[in-house]
């Protein structure tokens, strides 16, 4: 199914790809076919800042998880041009801002894979997964998400 089509499906539209914070690549081809993308906040109308366990709820942190990755998905169609050449979604990283007590970042990141597996299906869309506390990240933002997606050539 044509990606677009999905997200229209959806209500979803991309936003525009959010300018760079610092001195890297946004995206970065590697190997055969692979596209690693930089990783991305979930500000997209608005600036977003607390922690979860404190400022935000788990169902919350979802929500900005799956923001994290329109914005990555954003970055990634400004990076390769199509995301209908997306062939496999490989591997995230979400990085949940919480606090000494939160234990739920599975639960959180659960926003951005799950965003993966409607847009692209399960075969292409499910990636391998890392979900990781961390104290703070830049910005004060809850949530924090990396990818790494294999393309047609």
């Amino acid at each position: 199914m044509d990606v677009y089509a999905k997200l229209k499906e959806l209500g979803l539209t991309l936003p525009k790809a959010p300018a760079k914070g610092g001195m890297y690549s946004p995206t970065k081809e590697f190997g055969r076919n692979l596209v690693y993308v930089s990783g991305c906040g979930p500000a997209i109308d608005a600036p977003v800042a607390g922690k979860l366990g404190k400022e935000f709820t788990v169902e919350e942190g979802r929500q900005y998880a799956r923001n994290c990755m329109l914005n990555l998905l954003a970055v990634l169609e400004a990076g390769i041009g199509d995301l209908n050449r997306v062939q496999n979604c490989v591997k995230i990283l979400a990085l949940v801002a919480g606090t000494d007590t939160f234990y739920r970042q599975p639960a959180v990141a659960d926003g951005a894979s799950g965003l993966l597996v409607e847009l692209f299906g399960e075969a292409v869309g499910t990636p391998s997964r890392s979900a990781i506390g961390v104290n703070a990240l830049p910005g004060n933002i809850p949530v924090e998400v990396e990818g790494i997606f294999e393309v047609k050539g």
